[in-house]
């Protein structure tokens, strides 16, 4: 049974990272354009509002970028920073807990992202369709044989 599990690990990491991503982009885009709800239930953040604004761009692209499983851990860095930056201004001035202040959301997003700073895209990343960088680095160098060697 451990042994299946540990096969679907990149799996289940992968759909864990395309719906936090999905969730974040959506408040990003609720914030931005006012579509699914708005900001705070209706309307837009201004454009350049500090700090409403910068943060909705954090979440549209960080959780597009997310989804997408490209550049993942860095995106996931900043959208962690970001979070937790909201969860200490915004909400935890209101309380010690986040059930009591509100910021049940902000501390989720911050660890969910931290985690996948850590743990990487899983599968399903457009990260794994391309080369790793420093493949070859890693393999052995090729030296020409000389005459001499041979």
């Amino acid at each position: 049974m451990t042994e299946r599990l540990n096969n679907a690990r990149p799996y289940a990491l992968g759909l864990f990272r395309i719906v936090t991503g999905l969730l974040f982009a959506c408040h990003g885009a609720a914030s931005l354009f006012g579509v699914l709800g708005g900001a705070h239930g209706g309307g837009t953040v201004p454009v350049g509002a500090w700090p409403g604004w910068y943060a909705a761009v954090i979440q549209l692209v960080g959780g597009a970028l997310i989804l997408l499983g490209a550049g993942t851990r860095s995106a996931a860095f900043v959208a962690s920073g970001s979070m937790a930056y909201a969860y200490f201004t915004a909400h935890q001035a209101d309380a010690l807990w986040p059930l009591q202040n509100g910021g049940e959301s902000s501390a989720m997003y911050c660890w969910a992202f931290l985690l996948l700073v850590f743990t990487g895209p899983g599968a399903f990343a457009l990260e794994g369709l391309l080369p790793a960088r420093g493949s070859r680095a890693a393999e052995p160098e090729q030296r020409p044989r000389t005459a001499a060697a041979a």
